[in-house]
């Protein structure tokens, strides 16, 4: 039976609560029995995402920005170089079943906007880029979160209701 993937989007820079719930964020994931993908790289949501759901005995998965293995995560079990720069979000998006967007920038602004393009379902977890912006253009696939249990339940509801 295939595996349900969520991806975990988030910023390199980011303070140190939004690192500690992305930790968390992964060790939930991963006690779901879900599969953790992000952009892999060794630093801020990337890294504490899979650090998070490894500790928990969970699979993880890094799509990355350069095409060199040694850049990413050494949380992860799986790395895909792509060598495809800002090019990969859209590899993180197609590849997840569910995305949970951490605080970030321009890139994970992107995630999303991506995500609510495919029909994905989008939780924003201390990450709110604008709710007119999303009203517009999510067709109610999105919801905001205040902790990284909050994220997962609304992710779980989602995976579980009866598909139109």
């Amino acid at each position: 039976m295939r595996r349900t993937v969520v991806g975990v989007m988030g910023g390199c820079t980011v303070p140190p609560a939004t690192l500690e719930h992305a930790r968390e964020l992964g060790r939930l994931i991963a006690a779901e029995g879900w599969v953790l993908l992000n952009g892999g790289r060794p630093t801020g949501v990337m890294d504490a995402s899979a650090r998070g759901a490894r500790e928990a005995g969970g699979l993880t998965v890094g799509v990355l920005f350069d095409d060199d293995p040694a850049a990413a995560s050494e949380h992860l079990d799986i790395v895909i170089p792509t060598g495809m720069g800002a090019g990969r979000n859209i590899i993180n998006v197609l590849g997840s079943d569910a995305i949970i967007a951490c605080r970030g920038n321009g890139g994970t602004l992107s995630e999303v906007a991506m995500a609510l393009r495919f029909g994905k379902r989008v939780v924003l977890l201390d990450f709110d880029p604008g709710s007119r912006f999303l009203d517009q253009c999510g067709d109610g696939r999105w919801s905001l979160a205040a902790t990284p249990a909050e994220a997962v339940s609304q992710v779980k509801a989602w995976l579980t209701r009866p598909k139109d």
